[in-house]
C-alpha cells in the first residue's frame, strides 16, 4: 500500500528535477536548452508509464468482468481524445491571441484611459475561444456518456 505513496512523490521528484537544474543554468549564465529538453524526456517517459500501467489495469478488469461494456472502446477513447484536443488547442489559440491583445490594449490606455473598455473587449474576445472550445468538449462528453 505504500508504494501507491511513494510512486507519485517520485514521479513529481523526476518532473521537478530538471527545473531546478535549468534554474540553476540560468543564474550561471548558461542555456537552459539541456536541461528543458531533459524535462520534456523525463515528462513523456513518465506518462508512457503511467499510461501502459493504466491501459493494463483497464484491459485485466474488463477480462475480469467478462463482458464488452466495462471495457473502453475505440470510439469512446477517440471521442474523449477529440474533447481534451478541442479544450486544448483553443486554449492555445486564447493565449496566442490574449499574448497578442493584452500588451497593445496596456498601450492603449496609458495613452488614453477612455480607450480601457474597447481596448478590455479585445482581450475578452480572445479568451472566449477557450470557453468556446470547452462547451464543444462538454457537447463531445456528453454524447459519449449517453
Amino acid at each position: 500500500m505504500w508504494i501507491l505513496f511513494v510512486l507519485p512523490l517520485v514521479a513529481v521528484a523526476l518532473l521537478c528535477a530538471p527545473f531546478i537544474m535549468c534554474a540553476k543554468r540560468v543564474k550561471a549564465g548558461k542555456s537552459a536548452k539541456p536541461a528543458f529538453i531533459g524535462n520534456l524526456s523525463i515528462f513523456g517517459g513518465t506518462m508512457l508509464t503511467g499510461l501502459i500501467l493504466s491501459i493494463g489495469k483497464v484491459v485485466a478488469f474488463a477480462a475480469e468482468e467478462g463482458s464488452a461494456k466495462a471495457a473502453v472502446t475505440t470510439g469512446a477513447g477517440l471521442g474523449y481524445l477529440a474533447a481534451a484536443l478541442s479544450v486544448g488547442l483553443s486554449c492555445i489559440g486564447s493565449g496566442i491571441a490574449v499574448a497578442a491583445g493584452a500588451p497593445a490594449a496596456i498601450g492603449a490606455t496609458s495613452e488614453d484611459p477612455k480607450n480601457f473598455v474597447k481596448a478590455l473587449i479585445f482581450v475578452v474576445l480572445g479568451e472566449g475561444i477557450a470557453l468556446y472550445g470547452l462547451l464543444i468538449s462538454i457537447l463531445i462528453v456528453n454524447n459519449l456518456g449517453g
